[in-house]
């Protein structure tokens, strides 16, 4: 990577490197001079930004005249707020101090285009089409891309059963390191998210020694821990190496006695009640803080006046976000990005500005445990920030959450089901994703439709027992795969391969096999050609009356 000397400099270029900007004021600097200024934001733990940063450092190489910055996002906050950055990787291009484009995402051919409008001369420019433009960034961009395309498919084709082997070692290793192991959100000092708190809150009230891996600090394990577990979120609590469940579970089996016998059946020593009512009356004795509330901890030193306030405050509506700014004028891109889901989800909020009461935004800190803003509350209980958001909106978990809580109606089995299946023109119901399929039909499919080149969406029914047992009901198709166009059922793994095979795949998911309001005279007119007859079973046919 192109690491450089810092950031400031604002003359004429940087010399075909990357600098490393340390402060908002560097930044300011370089935008006084007289050369374009290309800034990417990056994270250490995003292999996404890693693969652009590779991208970003040769076309340094290939444009000296202009200035390229690096800034890590979440070293750098004032940056990124001023900037209204809201993931990365995400490249910002500036002109004379102002800025004239922006990227968000790993695309290597749409950053080499808009850096070569920025950075390119005039007449390079100005003579080229827009799509010679990544022909003008430079061979060595483009050959940098090939290679750095080639190099992960050869290492993940080399490397693949012997990396997938050695994760799994690893993770096996950490789930058995502890007779109680908790994955989650930052540490048990720390929590980074509402659920991992309360686990942690619950583990201790249970009186049980327990481990713990923080999955924001290494994406590997992350992104492991989902397949190695068949568990999509976080936190996960694992007893003597078995997966107990995520938060509600936990909450569930700690409220009805089972997590406690769950941990004497399987030998975990557990502290007596009597050893634990005698540290609490020990620290009560030794603070002279009230009864907490809301994530307030007793040794924090919060004054009554403000923990009151503060507790009267995510409690004055059923859902309400501390931000920076208002909604119709956010001050950071994160605090956007949670208003765009809320928006998204059609949820009715309050917000609270905490650049407007700086004894509240300090004081929340404290109060939930939580060091940065946004901070989203649901029901009084803190959920987490942006990043938080954005997993379980991805994961549905947010939804069932306000479902839950009575901010939004319960959406019953079948509404989520016709949703499921019309969520894409062309959806599959599979074992495992397109990437990793957990059976030898689901792959077959997925074959079948990326060998045709046809765009579809996807749910893992293993992730899901409800939808996996519904969907069997809704759609009267005992088995999976099972594919869907415009909410009509295809069929499974054998149909689909007969229209591959019969050459009428894409035409059968390019049109409608048959059209909701055609007459029922005409669907048995449709079913009775010769075209369609052969591939419609007795079970298929069912649901077609």
């Amino acid at each position: 990577m192109g690491g450089g000397d810092g950031g400031g400099g604002g003359g004429g270029g940087g010399g075909g490197v990357v600098k490393d900007v340390g402060s908002k004021a560097e930044l300011d600097e370089a935008l006084h001079g007289a050369a374009p200024v290309l800034v990417h934001f990056w994270a250490s733990w995003c292999e996404a930004s890693k693969q652009m940063d590779q991208v970003f450092a040769h076309l340094a190489t290939d444009f000296p005249r202009a200035l390229f910055l690096r800034v890590e996002a979440e070293e750098q906050p004032e940056i990124s707020e001023a900037y209204a950055v809201a993931a990365v990787p995400y490249f910002v291009f500036l002109k004379d101090g102002k800025s004239v484009d922006k990227l968000e995402g790993a695309n290597p051919s749409i950053l080499a285009n808009k850096v070569a409008k920025v950075a390119g001369s005039t007449s390079l420019v100005e003579s080229a089409s827009p799509a010679s433009l990544g022909i003008a960034a430079g061979p060595t961009v483009l050959e940098a891309v090939k290679d750095m395309v080639k190099e992960n498919n050869s290492s993940k084709n080399e490397n693949a059963n012997s990396d997938q082997s050695g994760l799994t070692t690893r993770l096996w290793q950490l789930v058995n390191s502890h007779p109680v192991f908790l994955f989650m959100k930052g540490s048990p000092e720390q929590p980074r998210c509402g659920f991992s708190r309360q686990v942690v809150e619950i583990l201790k009230d249970e009186g049980v020694e327990f481990g713990s891996f923080d999955i924001l600090t290494d994406n590997e394990v992350r992104e492991g821990m989902k397949k190695f577990s068949n568990w999509p979120t976080f936190p996960q609590l694992f007893c003597k190496g078995e997966l107990l469940g995520g938060g509600d579970i936990a909450v569930a089996m700690h409220e009805s006695g089972e997590l406690k016998d769950v941990f004497r059946n399987h030998g975990v020593p557990i502290n007596s009640k009597e050893t634990k009512v005698a540290e609490s009356a020990k620290d009560v004795s030794e603070t002279s803080i009230p009864e907490k509330g809301g994530g307030i901890s007793d040794s924090m030193g919060l004054n009554v006046e403000l923990a009151s306030r503060l507790r009267t405050l995510v409690n004055s509506s059923p859902v309400i976000v501390f931000m920076k700014g208002r909604p119709e004028e956010p001050k950071c891109g994160f605090s956007h990005k949670v208003i765009e889901i809320l928006q998204q989800e059609k949820v009715a909020y309050e917000s609270f500005d905490i650049l407007s009461d700086e004894e509240v935004r300090q004081g929340l800190k404290i109060f939930s445990n939580w060091s940065s803003y946004p901070q989203l509350y649901i029901g009084g209980e803190l959920i987490g920030g942006s990043d938080i958001m954005m997993e379980m909106q991805k994961s549905g978990e947010l939804k069932k959450i306000l479902a839950e809580k009575g901010i939004v109606p319960k959406v019953t089995l079948e509404d989520r089901l016709k949703n499921l299946v019309t969520s894409s023109p062309v959806m599959l119901f599979m074992k495992g994703t397109p990437d990793a399929p957990r059976c030898g039909f689901s792959s077959k499919v997925v074959n079948a439709l990326q060998d045709e080149g046809i765009s579809f969406g996807s749910f893992d029914i293993l992730t899901n027992e409800e939808i996996r047992q519904g969907l069997k009901t809704y759609s009267n198709w005992p088995t999976y795969p099972q594919l869907y166009y415009k909410g009509e059922l295809i069929g499974g793994c054998d149909i689909v391969l007969e229209l591959q095979n019969s050459g009428e795949l894409k035409s059968t998911l390019s049109e409608s096999i048959l059209q909701k309001e055609q007459k029922a005279g005409q669907q048995s007119e449709v079913i009775e050609t010769p075209h369609h007859v052969h591939r419609l079973s007795s079970a298929h046919q069912s649901w077609l009356t």
